[in-house]
């Protein structure tokens, strides 16, 4: 009997771990083009961000609804303060994203962004008490060697300023808080929180510009952000159940790489030497030291360092 439930159980988990793979990799590819999205339509990053926010929230909460019931949002709202930090986080770095688009290159806010899993070792050695592996020491070193070399360029690079590097920098640590925020409440899903977020952010925007006025002429391409951020958001919260965080962090740096291609390609936008420099060693410090992380969890299961 037991021979025979052994090999169902190893299939179970295989099953589970592609199914993982494809569902993340599937929101990783609908995250892709947000920025050339944000590129594409000509008008105030606020009034982007509000219809961005808008659609997705709305389209998100209706799969909750329709998947998890009626009660699924107010289960999340009684979750306590890491549920309602994650949400106000999320729901701050959200348009925080498509104002550092506004104000610098693509290059430069995605290969910031990619600083958030030091970001979040870094909160959860503080708010969690976790231990900073040696993985990790030299991790941090490289990566924010490479953001160094992305601010400094900067001052040279066409179409980048270091106002938008520093908001895409507050984005990455903002994102991390919410992730960080998310690890205390394991036990429950977290996707009801996200049209909270998406939703309350967009509220709050209405109040300070004129998100009517943009609409008319392009609202073809704010339905299809926000069908696109909507996919992305669903996808990218149950994938990553099924997967490490080393293999999410990894499937993640594609979005990295393929976003200022995509944006170069349609738009033009030549990410500049410094840009791609400084992008080139993060992403290689981060697939070398989640490679790692993947064959010691390998070689022993629950391993960290």
């Amino acid at each position: 009997m037991l021979d025979t439930l052994a090999p169902r159980a190893h299939d179970t988990a295989m099953n589970n771990h592609l199914k993982g793979l494809m569902i993340t990799a599937l929101g990783v590819m609908f995250i892709v083009p947000d920025a050339l999205f944000v590129r594409l339509i000509e008008a105030e990053a606020l009034a982007i961000a509000f219809w961005r926010g808008l659609f997705a929230g709305l389209l998100v909460l209706g799969l909750v609804t329709w998947t998890m019931g009626r009660g699924a949002v107010g289960n999340v709202l009684r979750a306590g303060p890491p549920a309602w930090g994650y949400m106000v986080l999320y729901g701050l770095s959200a348009p925080g994203f498509v104002v550092a688009i506004s104000l610098t290159s693509v290059a430069n806010v995605v290969f910031i962004l990619a600083a958030m899993p030091v970001f979040a070792t870094i909160f959860s050695r503080i708010w969690l008490g976790e231990p900073i592996v040696p993985r990790m020491v030299w991790t941090m070193v490289g990566v924010f060697l490479g953001l160094g070399v992305i601010l400094i360029g900067s001052k040279e690079q066409a179409g980048a300023h270091w106002t938008g590097d520093l908001v895409a920098l507050g984005v990455a640590l903002f994102f991390a808080a919410a992730l960080t925020c998310v690890r205390q409440v394991r036990a429950q899903s977290m996707l009801p929180a996200v049209p909270v977020a998406l939703i309350g952010g967009a509220l709050l925007i209405q109040l300070f510009v004129d998100v009517l006025a943009p609409f008319a002429e392009f609202w073809p391409l704010f339905l299809g952000h926000g069908l696109f951020i909507a996919f992305a958001s669903g996808l990218l919260v149950l994938g990553p159940r099924y997967l490490s965080s080393a293999e999410v962090a990894l499937l993640l740096l594609l979005e990295t790489t393929l976003a200022p291609l995509l944006v170069w390609a349609v738009m033009g936008e030549d990410p500049g030497r410094w840009t791609l420099l400084g992008g080139a060693i993060m992403i290689s410090v981060l697939v070398i030291s989640n490679l790692v992380a993947l064959r010691r969890r390998r070689i022993r299961p629950g391993a960290g360092g």
